[in-house]
């Protein structure tokens, strides 16, 4: 057997569903330098930490739209429409993700082995599109033992809303099935909130909802690798 007694808590569910970035791969800090470029190739700093981009940009679209219109407002003048910038963005993701260092996340590996060992069925549920994912993917062996993908194309409204998961569900679940969810962002537990999964949130970021999500029942980790027991 590859995975270990601490490893045995995920025969207690019959369909794993996990977000992507910040999750399974560290690319969260590339969508941040992919704004920052998106804003300096427009002759604009943005000038936040890491954990400020955090707290804007996890929310939804809407929360970190009006954060950098807000923190840059010369930004907003030059061009107000996000259809317009957010593609900016997306290029400068893709342009970063071709040559910058990218590792998967502590406990990745372990558990995507231990699900394909026990046959335990994956899917990633993602906001990002098949482009950004595709190099990943052929990047590290162990994401090509996930089957399922349910990337940006795939669904309606983007999380919060539940819909990607729904889509999964329609997918993949079997009446009886128990599942459960990962995700590191309040965006996407909300998102996760609105199916019948066990919901659990990685991440080591103090966002001021946890304690509320951990009185809803979600299970709070620094890591995936932290994780020896889920009931």
């Amino acid at each position: 057997m590859l995975f270990s007694y601490d490893m045995e808590w995920i025969k207690q569910f019959q369909l794993f569903l996990f977000d992507f970035d910040g999750l399974l791969v560290n690319t969260e800090e590339l969508h941040f330098k992919a704004y920052q470029k998106m804003c300096q190739d427009r002759g604009f700093t943005l000038d936040w930490s890491f954990r400020q981009y955090c707290l804007s940009a996890h929310y939804d679209t809407a929360t970190l739209r009006r954060a950098i219109f807000d923190a840059l407002p010369e930004l907003e003048a030059q061009e107000s429409d996000w259809n317009v910038l957010y593609p900016e963005k997306k290029r400068a993701y893709l342009d970063l993700l071709a040559s910058a260092e990218v590792t998967l996340m502590p406990g990745v590996e372990n558990l995507l082995k231990a699900l394909s060992e026990a046959r335990i069925p994956a899917c990633v549920v993602t906001h990002s599109s098949r482009s950004q994912v595709r190099p990943l993917q052929e990047r590290f062996d162990v994401l090509q033992t996930i089957d399922h993908w349910v990337t940006r194309k795939d669904y309606g409204r983007a999380k919060p809303d539940p819909s990607c998961y729904q889509t999964a569900m329609e997918r993949l679940a079997k009446k009886g099935d128990r599942l459960i969810g990962f995700e590191d962002t309040p965006r996407g537990i909300n998102a996760l909130l609105g199916i019948d999964a066990t919901p659990v949130l990685v991440t080591k970021v103090e966002y001021p909802e946890i304690p509320q999500f951990k009185n809803r029942g979600v299970n709070c980790y620094e890591s995936l690798s932290k994780i020896s027991s889920l009931g």
